[in-house]
């Protein structure tokens, strides 16, 4: 069972309820009447073009935008009757420009909730040291340092444990690693990942970067001009499309979303079989994606590399490599819809 499966087959907890949302700035109504829930541990995507709606959203979460009507929920609570500034201090938020004072180090912009929430100075410097060197940073190298002294990487990693520093049970995330170069971009979403299953915190992300949606999101939202058109995990949105709009976004992408949404358990049963499996041998999780694993044997061993795959309990269960995982992947592959 997958992460995604797991998270679906348990009793959805919610923690966020936006219910018949709109929002309309003059003549232009940017989201109309939405309605959708975020269950307390997941990562939901915000997904669509530009100007779909997906950013007004999010700010409607911590009211950095008023909802012309309809209402948030945060824990039950209808955020319309709780102070603005209050709200936002349990809100982790990371933007596109990361937003980092520049006038101050990593170590102080890191610092500046826990600061105004009171945190002893102690604590708040451990907590900093803690954030720095979960994202790879060094804190004797990079505390110290001001943000033009920083690589735009470095930049963005200090941006997005600022939002971690106070330990806010949500997180919104707008485009945040839009301004990376595509190398720098995949690094920090991987150390993305890490965070996610290390501090276990319910994120809502927004982006329009389809392969972003299905690497980090546990569901996904898919709008169009300010409306949904269809919330569900990534393999529903591939397989299940709710309507035409939904099956052509995906359309020009889907081989390689086929590949990411399809782990090593589901080709498991059609992979030849072998009595012994050799030593020695690169292993990967069977609940790894078919496309995850096809980038690492091409990028460390050529592609051509044989590997082990494990179970659960990290026990070798069967031996193939890429060709044979191609093989099955076109045997299982599902009739794409009509």
């Amino acid at each position: 069972m997958t992460h995604r499966e797991l998270k679906s087959s348990t009793v959805p907890e919610s923690i966020i309820e936006i219910s018949h949302l709109t929002k309309i700035f003059g003549q232009t109504t940017a989201v109309e009447d939405i309605s959708f829930s975020v269950q307390k541990g997941e990562t939901f995507v915000l997904l669509g073009t530009s100007g779909c709606g997906k950013t007004t959203s999010l700010k409607t979460i911590n009211r950095l935008i008023e909802p012309t009507s309809g209402a948030v929920y945060i824990e039950g609570c209808d955020t319309a009757e709780r102070d603005p500034e209050e709200l936002r201090r349990g809100i982790g938020y990371v933007i596109q420009d990361i937003g980092l004072f520049p006038h101050w180090t990593a170590e102080r912009n890191i610092a500046v909730v826990p600061e105004l929430l009171g945190w002893d100075r102690s604590k708040i410097q451990e907590r900093v040291h803690e954030m720095l060197n979960l994202v790879g940073l060094d804190p004797a190298a990079y505390a110290g340092r001001y943000p033009a002294e920083l690589s735009g990487g470095q930049q963005q990693r200090v941006g997005l444990v600022r939002a971690f520093a106070a330990d806010p049970p949500i997180i919104l995330l707008d485009e945040p690693f839009g301004a990376l170069d595509p190398i720098s971009r995949r690094e920090i979403q991987k150390e993305f990942k890490n965070l996610e299953s290390l501090l276990d915190k319910t994120m809502v992300l927004v982006t329009h970067d389809v392969f972003e949606a299905f690497d980090l999101g546990d569901r996904i939202c898919l709008m169009d001009h300010g409306r949904i058109k269809q919330v569900g995990f990534p393999r529903d949105l591939l397989y299940s499309p709710a309507d035409d709009f939904v099956r052509r976004f995906f359309q020009a992408n889907r081989f390689l979303l086929e590949l990411k949404v399809l782990s090593l358990k589901d080709i498991l049963p059609h992979l030849p079989g072998r009595e012994e499996l050799a030593e020695d041998l690169p292993c990967f999780s069977e609940e790894s994606s078919l496309l995850d694993v096809l980038e690492s044997l091409e990028r460390d061993k050529g592609g051509t590399a044989p590997f082990v795959i494990t179970d659960a309990e990290d026990a070798p269960v069967a031996q193939t490599d890429a060709g044979e995982v191609l093989s099955a992947f076109y045997t299982i592959k599902p009739m794409e819809p009509s």
